[in-house]
């Protein structure tokens, strides 16, 4: 594999208790010392180490050691062996920690997963098959040696300088695993890095790999940078590269399509200002701020983009379901972008702002109405712009009113209609049940079993 370690750069020895030890849990320290009392070399390795380097808090940590598979499992009683590639699964205090053993990787042939892995000898060996110099990084020790940071590509360099490089030749790591490309803009997002030139070029070159990638590879890095602080960074980077095109055309043609928001900017500048104003605590709103917007190249005529929230709607439906987002969200997402155009006015009567509750659904209407305070600073205006606050204090009150806003409020069913009236199941009583919705809608007061008892009496003489 190409990319050798740099000689005399292996090991930088670190105190026990120095910074990198300090941060260490306590069970993946009780890992590391069974490992290195029964002679064999154990390290942590990996976005755990780089994120305690840049004094981040690591959600999951990763050990490799030359111990293989079958002495961890004895090492370690109740691990579990996970896969073909040397994974093993140990639990400690009811977490789990992933530990590999040192692996060269062989084969890649469907730019996605190596056909085969070979166990290697040292961590020096395990590390120049990783994507990022960053991620090349490992702290432990062999058998005899002083804990340490082993360090053959120079990350720690990298991770000073705050920029993303592959290790070894690009073209050779991108060509292993497509996936690394979209994550290499998504770790410049996440940690705000730069992608070192030639990295990035490589990307430009290679970006048509990312077609060989399943739908829920590429889903899972992109709900990773959707959750950065600033996901425009990597977003921005994905459009520049090519990446964007090959996971959505609908969204890369965005790029320089005129619309009248800030001055100098186009349809792309808008989305990922949105995507950046959307809390970053909801990922439904974020995911919805990239796709709302979708329908508009297809739909531009004239300046104009009439019906883009509906078309955008089946085109963000059907791009998460490439995708292999969860249906739930999918639908979410669908429901947001195609209610995301709604127009407020302080006349609105009570009734009008019922029907929208009961329209969108309490949850998803305050993820629409942040979708909208997103859009309107994405677009330059203040986020309360349309009178958002004045419709957030009258949903609330509403609701506070418990106001009818579909079937379930009413004090009768489907089940009452057929008790009392005789009613049978089919259309006609789920027909009926909406009418006396509506008519609760505009009259809470008629909420009122006999009332509606009467009601649904006429409308099924009706109906006869």
């Amino acid at each position: 594999m190409a990319g050798l370690p740099v000689p005399g750069s292996q090991l930088i020895t670190s105190e026990p208790d120095g910074p990198i030890a300090a941060r260490i849990p306590r069970q993946v320290q009780a890992i590391l010392e069974t490992l290195w009392a029964d002679g064999k070399s154990a390290y942590v390795v990996g976005g755990s180490l780089r994120d305690i380097l840049l004094g981040r808090t690591p959600h999951d940590w990763d050990l490799a050691t030359d111990a293989r598979p079958e002495a961890l499992q004895t090492l370690f009683p109740g691990a579990i062996y996970q896969n073909t590639f040397g994974t093993v699964a140990v639990q400690r205090d009811g977490a789990w920690y992933e530990i590999t053993t040192f692996r060269r990787d062989h084969d890649y042939a469907d730019f996605r997963r190596p056909h085969r892995v070979e166990f290697g000898a040292t961590i020096e060996e395990d590390l120049a098959r990783r994507d990022f110099s960053v991620n090349a990084l490992a702290w432990g020790a062999r058998p005899g040696e002083a804990e340490g940071l082993v360090d053959p590509f120079g990350g720690r360099a990298d991770l000073d300088r705050r920029r993303l490089i592959a290790v070894g030749v690009a073209a050779d790591r991108f060509g292993e695993d497509a996936l690394r490309m979209i994550r290499a803009v998504r770790l410049a997002a996440q940690l705000e890095f730069t992608i070192a030139a030639g990295t990035l070029a490589a990307i430009s070159r290679q970006a048509e790999l990312v077609r060989h990638l399943s739908g829920e590879r590429i889903a899972r890095e992109l709900e990773k940078l959707l959750a950065a602080d600033r996901p425009s960074i990597g977003l921005r980077l994905m459009e520049a590269t090519g990446l964007l095109r090959e996971i959505s055309t609908e969204l890369a043609d965005q790029r320089g399509v005129a619309q009248a928001k800030l001055v100098g900017e186009d349809l792309w500048d808008h989305t990922v200002r949105t995507v950046d104003a959307a809390a970053r605590d909801s990922p439904v709103v974020r995911l919805a701020a990239l796709v709302h917007d979708i329908g508009k190249p297809a739909t531009a005529a004239d300046g104009h983009f009439i019906g883009h929230d509906v078309v955008g709607a089946d085109l963000a439906e059907a791009l998460l379901g490439r995708l292999h987002f969860p249906r739930v969200a999918i639908e979410r997402v669908g429901l947001l972008v195609r209610n995301h155009m709604f127009s407020y006015e302080p006349g609105w009567s009570d009734t009008a702002v019922r029907r929208m509750i009961g329209r969108i659904s309490e949850p998803a209407l305050a993820e629409l109405l942040d979708l909208r305070a997103a859009d309107n600073l994405g677009s330059g205006l203040p986020a309360d712009a349309g009178g958002l606050d004045d419709l957030r204090v009258r949903i609330a009150g509403q609701i506070q009113a418990r106001a009818v806003l579909d079937r379930s409020g009413l004090v009768i069913d489907g089940d009452d209609l057929i008790t009392e009236l005789g009613a049978t199941q089919g259309p006609i009583l789920g027909s009926i049940l909406d009418r006396l919705v509506e008519i609760v809608l505009d009259e809470p007061a008629r909420n009122d079993r006999p009332t509606l008892l009467l009601l649904a009496q006429a409308m099924l003489a009706e109906d006869r």
